[in-house]
């Protein structure tokens, strides 16, 4: 029952994102999208390597 309970309460949060990000948020443009994407890639390879560390230890 706990798990349907925490099941419920992800999807209503998922669901408000939704709502209001098409409500208030605007697309981005290409300059801060690649800015992104360069910040994500760094971020994606610190979290790979930590992971790797972490699991050999």
């Amino acid at each position: 029952m706990t798990l349907l309970i925490i099941l419920a309460c992800v999807f209503g949060g998922v669901a408000l994102m939704v709502v209001f990000g098409e409500k208030y948020g605007k697309p981005m443009d290409e300059k801060q999208q690649g800015k992104y994407s360069k910040i994500i890639i760094v971020l994606v390879f610190i979290l790979l390597i930590t992971a790797l560390i972490k699991n050999v230890m």
